[in-house]
């Protein structure tokens, strides 16, 4: 019996080989995996950013005689998540007492987390923590209403792990005065999910206008921003909620600290024993007994 192919996995396998134009056009295809793929080729191309006949090089690219062809896969993966059985109840223990509602939310999350990871493109990742890794480049973070937290976690954990690390004020106005630091050697990393901020856009274009490095952090459907990013991370933010759940973000934020420091663990090492002497000498923190 014939395997299907799947289109997830033959991107991943032609990285290498893909071109800036392919790259943009695989990014809207797993944007919302394998749904976003079904749209018309011209909606495709609109979305990436390219012309159609870009959109069928890559299909062809990915071993497929032409576009309908690489659709009819995505139609068969999506009408195979279809048939599998739902029967999430059953992850949890009989004998626990939370409330629906908590248990929509948690299965929610689950789902969240386990579509980010599938979907992360492992040389992104990979892209992603060379750069970090990179003393010689200033980083910079920032966020929106929402996820200004995000940066501020990122920024808390690189500083103590590497130098060069700069968290931007939460005020527009004095943005200015950062981006005169932003060159060739910066990095600016942004968190920017729907409801996406017009400030945030334009100090995307501006960094990047000096040649910035830009890594961004968004949800399934995008930012703006996603067209001139070096590199996107897109998380799953949907949760039975007003509000959206950043959680997927965090995940991916906390694994690059773990492999930036796994990567420059004898300076990181330095600067955490500094720190944890530092603290011991002001004695801002006390240690249980």
């Amino acid at each position: 019996m014939k395997q299907p192919r799947i289109v997830k996995d033959l991107i991943q396998d032609q990285t290498a080989s893909l071109t800036p134009a392919d790259r943009q056009v695989s990014d809207v295809l797993l944007r919302d995996y394998p749904v976003a793929g079904l749209k018309s080729i011209t909606k495709i191309a609109d979305a990436a950013g390219v012309s159609t006949p870009t959109v069928i090089r890559l299909a062809r690219k990915l071993g497929f005689e032409g576009f309908p062809e690489l659709q009819d896969a995505l139609r068969d993966e999506a009408s195979a998540r279809i048939k599998q059985p739902i029967r999430k109840h059953e992850r949890w223990p009989e004998d626990r007492g939370d409330s629906p509602r908590f248990r929509d939310f948690a299965e929610a999350v689950f789902d969240n987390l386990s579509a980010t990871i599938d979907r992360l493109d492992p040389a992104t990742f990979d892209k992603i923590a060379r750069v970090l890794n990179d003393r010689r480049r200033r980083i910079f973070l920032t966020g929106g209403r929402i996820t200004r937290s995000n940066a501020d976690y990122f920024y808390n954990h690189l500083q103590i792990i590497r130098p060069g690390v700069t968290l931007l004020s939460q005020s527009p106005n004095v943005w200015p005065q950062y981006l005169l630091d932003m060159n060739g050697r910066a990095v600016l990393i942004l968190f920017d999910v729907r409801r996406y901020e017009r400030d945030l856009a334009r100090l995307a274009q501006l960094a990047k206008d000096r040649g910035a490095v830009i890594i961004l952090f968004t949800d399934q459907w995008g930012s703006p921003i996603s067209k001139i990013a070096d590199h996107v991370v897109n998380a799953m933010i949907e949760v039975p909620s007003s509000w959206d759940s950043t959680i997927a973000i965090n995940l991916i934020i906390e694994a690059l600290i773990a492999e930036v420091q796994s990567r420059r663990w004898d300076a990181a090492k330095d600067r955490i024993e500094a720190l944890e002497d530092m603290f011991k000498s002001t004695r801002i923190f006390r240690k249980k007994p």
